[in-house]
């Protein structure tokens, strides 16, 4: 295959998926290498060409500069591109991503599958040679009370005692549920307080700016609770998510923030 930038590849997916800009923005600035570590890609984005193909998808990825990938459980994500992924086996898929010279310690995971077969989803993350597995959601409810926030971070908590022993790290997104509020005070903040910090990392999702939670003052305030993010950009003014270095955050503030913090890996 021929080599192409990052920009070329994600111009030329561009009809396949719609949040490519933000993964193609900026590669000389990425190729910087902020936090001293490989540069990742979540594969949410280019969901729809894995469906497709996944062993060139991920050649393409490795071609366009990127060391790392995070996938999405073909469970959880099935119907989202990633349920063709079952057809591999974990060795398979491990030979998939070293043949193309990448590697991957990070999964999505839903919540559901956790709850319906923890120790199914355990070891498939122990096959494809996982490190991480992470949750989008906690799947709360809409308005919650805060003993329903409770009740999330125990079940949580629980599940991710099985993972520890299985020697993987759980980490927590943060979306929906997490971003709903009880009596003025944030879910995730609430989470961040009941979830043990020896079971539960988090991993930050920086366009939720837009909601007004800011990636660094998360890191600062929380040192040793991060290690990971996912890299985004957004515009006040389009008010939507934007190629990176084209909206208002403050990269250079962020990245600086999260090295003290300790973040092991980041995703674009």
């Amino acid at each position: 295959m021929t080599q192409m930038s990052r920009r070329e590849f994600f111009k030329k997916a561009a009809a396949d998926a719609a949040l490519v800009t933000v993964l193609a923005s900026r590669a000389k600035t990425l190729r910087a290498n902020p936090l001293g570590m490989p540069i990742g890609c979540q594969t949410w984005p280019v969901r729809s060409m894995i469906a497709k193909d996944f062993p060139g998808t991920i050649k393409q990825l490795a071609a366009a500069g990127f060391q790392r990938i995070e996938l999405c459980s073909p469970v959880g994500y099935a119907d989202s591109g990633f349920g063709g992924l079952a057809k591999f086996t974990g060795p398979e898929l491990r030979r998939i991503l070293g043949d193309a010279g990448v590697s991957c310690e990070s999964s999505h995971f839903g919540i559901k599958e956790l709850r319906d077969d923890v120790e199914n989803r355990i070891a498939w993350a122990k096959d494809v040679g996982l490190t991480q597995m992470m949750v989008p959601s906690l799947d709360g409810p809409k308005n919650p009370t805060s003993d329903d926030v409770k009740r999330a971070a125990d079940e949580y908590n629980r599940i991710a005692e099985h993972s520890a022993r299985a020697g993987i790290q759980q980490g927590l997104h943060n979306e929906d549920f997490e971003l709903a509020t009880v009596d003025g005070k944030r879910v995730y903040d609430m989470l961040l307080d009941l979830l043990d910090p020896k079971l539960v990392k988090f991993q930050f999702q920086c366009s939720t700016i837009s909601r007004g939670y800011d990636a660094a003052e998360y890191f600062t305030k929380y040192p040793g609770r991060f290690i990971s993010m996912h890299v985004q950009d957004w515009s006040p003014e389009k008010k939507q998510t934007v190629a990176v270095g084209q909206g208002s955050l403050d990269w250079k503030k962020i990245f600086t923030a999260g090295k003290a913090a300790g973040l092991k890996n980041y995703f674009v």
